[in-house]
Order: structure tokens, then C-alpha cells, then sequence
């Protein structure tokens, strides 16, 4: 539907079925049969009523709740029941999970890896976006960590998990390429930066959380922080978006 001149009309239309398209305080409101569950605003030029305004507001800001309506993957609290059971502190949150989802789904028939397995929760996530000929390689040097991953979704044949020291993994591996590349540890984000970048395909997805300030953070861990994000922002190879939402994540596409 365009936005041009609209005749207002009576807050009753919101409800009874019809196209109702609304000019109020600089917005367009409109409700239709085809999007029950939202109201959707668009700049205007006139002024209605300051109470559909209000409306209009509270439905969006309600449709935009992150975590409304958000399915998790099958495992998910399982393997947030053992993590939380194994004192491990450094899982990736919901939203971060929800994201790692999405971009999963982006990339069809792709080769993802995944520096940190940690208990297996992004994991998860990734699988449950990915399709069935896409494959994830997801590897940590913490045992204890692997078996719970291994327990929850190690039976996933598309899964490679592997136990070894991520440096050495990199060494032996760094021809392979993958479109996706989540890197949840050191190795890949703070060490070895180049040499991972350099396995990403061109168009392919790089991706890194835990960039705001963490509890758990060490001391002088901030200011490793701040060098990482100018690193990448100076890399010619990059396109990038830094999120200020959830841990703090950054997107980045090989060019």
C-alpha cells in the first residue's frame, strides 16, 4: 500500500475488518485482515489523535519484543539444564543464538564453523538453522564441555565435533574455506585473526559475540576488546556491522 492523501477516519475501523489507514501525528497507521497480529507505521504529514498514536506504538514495540514468539531448538534446555549443572558460565545467550539461526539459514549447502563449542548450545542453534546439506565443524579443547554437547546433539550427522587445541586445528586445517564462521574463543578472534579470516569464502559470514562489557571479563580484557573491533573496521576485506544488542555482537561479510 502506498502513502499519499487518506481521508481519516473513526478509531472503530481498527477493529471492524477493514482496511483502515490512518493519518496521526506524522504516521500512518494501518490494520488489515492480512496482518492480524500487527499495526504498521509510516511517516506522514498530518495530525490525528494522539491516542492512536499511543496504540499504534505499544503494538509495534510489542510485535518487536526479542524474545516474543521465539522457538528455541529441541535440546536447547537440556543442554542449559547441564551447563548450568556444570558451573560453566560462558554459554551464548538466547538472542545471540536466535541470530546465529537466522544467518545459519542464509547460507544453503554451506560449510560452517564454529571456534568454541563450549556445551553445545550455539551449536544448537546453528543445526537448527541450517539445512540437511549444509555440515558444521565445531571444535574446543575442553572435554567436559564436548561430552554434553556430544550428549545433546553429537548424534547430529551433519556435526563434526572435535577435541584439540584450537591453534593447532587451525594449522592443520587452514586450507579448508567456510561461509560461516562463528568464533566463540580465542583462536579466531584475539589469536590467529588473519589466519581464520583467510578460510572464509568471499560473500561468507564471520561472525563474534561477547563485545560489551562482560562479569567475567579479566583485567585489561577491555582494551584487547577495543583493538579487536579497529582491527576489523580496518581490514579493506570486510563489511561489517557492530550490534549494540544482546553481548554485543559484530557481523562481518568477506568481499
Amino acid at each position: 500500500m502506498g502513502i499519499g492523501t487518506r481521508t481519516p477516519r473513526t478509531a472503530n475501523d481498527l477493529s471492524s475488518g477493514r482496511i483502515a489507514t490512518k493519518t496521526i501525528s506524522h504516521y500512518y497507521c494501518i490494520s488489515q485482515q492480512s496482518f492480524p497480529a500487527k499495526s504498521f507505521c509510516f511517516p506522514a504529514a498530518s495530525i490525528w489523535t494522539k491516542g492512536t498514536i499511543k496504540t499504534c506504538s505499544q503494538n509495534a514495540k510489542k510485535a518487536m519484543i526479542d524474545q516474543a514468539n521465539l522457538q528455541v531448538p529441541a535440546r536447547f534446555f537440556d543442554i542449559l539444564r547441564a551447563t548450568e549443572e556444570n558451573g560453566f558460565t560462558m554459554p551464548s545467550d538466547i538472542l545471540t543464538g536466535s541470530l546465529l539461526r537466522t544467518l545459519a539459514a542464509s547460507k544453503p549447502n554451506g560449510h560452517f564453523l564454529e571456534l568454541g563449542t563450549g556445551t553445545g548450545l550455539s551449536a544448537a542453534w546453528i543445526l537448527d538453522g541450517m539445512d540437511k546439506g549444509s555440515t558444521l565443524i565445531s571444535l574446543d579443547n575442553d572435554a567436559t564441555l564436548l561430552t554434553i554437547a556430544e550428549r545433546f546433539v553429537g548424534k547430529d550427522p551433519r556435526l563434526d565435533l572435535v577435541h584439540c587445541d584450537g591453534a593447532a586445528w587451525i594449522a592443520k586445517n587452514f586450507e579448508k574455506k567456510f561461509d560461516y564462521i562463528f568464533a566463540d574463543t580465542w583462536h579466531g578472534k584475539y589469536l590467529l585473526l588473519p589466519e581464520v579470516l583467510a578460510m572464509l569464502r568471499k560473500g561468507g559470514l564471520y561472525i563474534v559475540d561477547d563485545m560489551l562489557p562482560q562479569p567475567n571479563w579479566p583485567d585489561g580484557h577491555q582494551e584487547k576488546a577495543i583493538q579487536f573491533v579497529k582491527l576489523l573496521e580496518s581490514r579493506p576485506d570486510l563489511v561489517l556491522t557492530k550490534m549494540h544488542w544482546a553481548t554485543g555482537i559484530i557481523i562481518a561479510v568477506k568481499k
